[in-house]
Formats: structure tokens, sequence, C-alpha cells
């Protein structure tokens, strides 16, 4: 491992993938593990309904080592990969659709394949964040055999609880009426002061907020929709899988007692479900992001268990 206290730049450089959905052009980026580490794994990762891939998984904050997820797990050996759902960032935005859950997840669906024989690997981890990590799961029903481990992080089953869907139902005619919503400076903010204000960095929060809006102005408003009039849109019992849940303290998207309940459906033996203290809704972009990391990497990172 590399440490990260060293650590002064990007540490990994990427390379940028394209892959197509029919007629639609979905952006993927790549960044292998540092060549001083041994392969431990390679990971997927999905991002959620307000903001696309790069920034979500691969920001640079200066004075803030790793902000980058995808360099984090880079220097511990892991190869990692995201992308843009359509309708977000670099992927197309054309067709007049919502982009919803099952849209997303068939993006998913075209990402894997495309990862999978370029790094001819048959299972790779997943992890999915709010509507990725639903993205995620739904994708995961669906082919099992591609995915070794999923992480579910700020995941909704029932909506049973939340505040935030609370909330956001009340402006569920507003979404209907249109395919897509105002994506502003302040609508970034008010993500992260929703649920406990203070537990990101003002840096961070005006860093991530320079690179989301510098590749989209407007973003879908179909996994809103979804998470207001859709739930429960997977069956945990259908998720045959090592998985991991991870719910942040402060996280408003989903009550504990929802997210429990769905941990106990879960039929693998190998899973686990964690409270990370002191995180909302947003975990990599927290000022506990390391924590989230730590989190995850003892997910992924663990011995398999023998049989």
């Amino acid at each position: 491992m590399i440490d990260n206290i060293a650590y002064k730049e990007p540490l990994v450089v990427g390379k940028e993938h394209w892959t197509s959905k029919g007629d639609v052009k979905l952006f993927i980026w790549e960044k292998k593990r540092h060549p001083s580490t041994n392969y431990r794994g390679t990971i997927i990762f999905n991002h959620g309904s307000s903001w696309c891939s790069q920034p979500s998984f691969d920001l640079y904050v200066p004075g803030r080592p790793y902000s980058s997820v995808m360099d984090w797990f880079a220097a511990q050996g892991f190869d990692t990969w995201c992308f843009d759902n359509e309708g977000y960032g670099r992927s197309d935005k054309y067709r007049p659709i919502n982009f919803g859950i099952d849209n997303g997840a068939d993006d998913l669906a075209c990402v894997m394949d495309y990862v999978l024989k370029a790094s001819s690997l048959k299972q790779v981890m997943l992890y999915g964040i709010s509507s990725g990590a639903l993205k995620a799961a739904v994708y995961t029903q669906k082919h099992p055999g591609k995915v070794s481990r999923l992480a579910l992080d700020a995941f909704v089953w029932t909506g049973e609880g939340s505040p935030t869907l609370v909330e956001r139902r009340k402006k569920l005619p507003e979404y209907l009426a249109s395919n897509r919503r105002p994506f502003t400076r302040e609508v970034i903010q008010s993500v992260f002061d929703r649920d406990r204000p203070g537990t990101a960095e003002q840096v961070m929060i005006d860093a991530f907020a320079d690179a989301s809006m510098a590749l989209d102005t407007t973003v879908p408003t179909g996994t809103y929709v979804d998470m207001c009039s859709k739930l429960p849109m997977v069956d945990p019992t259908k998720l045959l899988v090592p998985t991991i849940v991870m719910r942040g303290e402060y996280d408003g998207i989903a009550g504990v007692d929802d997210l429990i309940d769905f941990f106990r459906g879960l039929p693998h033996a190998d899973k686990q479900f964690v409270c990370m203290p002191g995180v909302a809704h947003a975990s990599f972009q927290q000022t506990n992001y390391l924590l989230v990391y730590e989190t995850l990497l003892g997910f992924f990172g663990r011995v398999k268990p023998v049989f």
C-alpha cells in the first residue's frame, strides 16, 4: 500500500473508454492499480442521481489526500472503473426519456460486459451509491454470476422511515412533468446540507460543484421519480452474492429499520451491515471519507472463506 499522507497529486493516469447501448454512447473511465502494488481485484463504481462519475469517484482537491476513491483503491492494488449513466456527464443525453433506475441498470449491463471483456475477467466487484446502489442491485438480481462482491451505499429499500423521500415526494408532480431538473451550485450545496450541515468541508463542496457543473447543467428526473413512486425495486432474496449495506449515521435517504429488514433477507452468509459514524448521504465527499474507504476496503479486500 502507498502512504496516503504522502499523496500530493492524482496518483494514477486514467484512460477514457466508450461503449454503446444500441445507438447510445456511454462514457467509461478506468484507473489501473498502482504498479508498485499487487493485484487484488477490479471494481466498478456506479454514481447516484445528482451527479456523474468522475466528480463522484475521481475528484482531486488540493490539501485533501485521496479525494479520488479510484486513486485510493489503485494504491491498495485494485483496478478501478466508473461510468456515466445515460443522461449524465459525457454519456449521451439526447433521448426524450427521464433515465430511471431500470434504464441505468441496462447501462451497467453494457459497461459490465465491456469491462469483463477488456480485463479478461468473469466477475468484478460492484459499488453503487444512492440510486446507483439501486441500479447495482437491480443488475445483480439479473446477473449474479458477473458480480463477485456487491456494495450498496446510501441504499433505500421500501422508503419507509426516509425523511428525504418524504420531502421529495412533495415535488413528485414537478418531476413527472419534466425529464430533467435544474442542476445548480445551490442544488449541490443542498445535498450536503439536507441531512446534517458540516459533515462535508466547504472546499471539497466547491471543488465538487465546479467539476460537476462543467459536465451537467441539468440532470434527469427518472431516479427521483422511481425512488418516490416505485419502491421496492429490489428483492433481497434474489441477491445471491456477498453483499455489504453501508449507511451513513446521518443519511436521510433510508431508515435503519428499512435497511435491517432488507439485510435480513439477503441469503448469502458473507454479508455485512455497517453504520458509518459522522457520515451523511454523499459518503465519498464527507469529512470522514477515509473511514468510508476503509469500510469498503474491509469488504472488497476480505479473505475468502475456506469450506
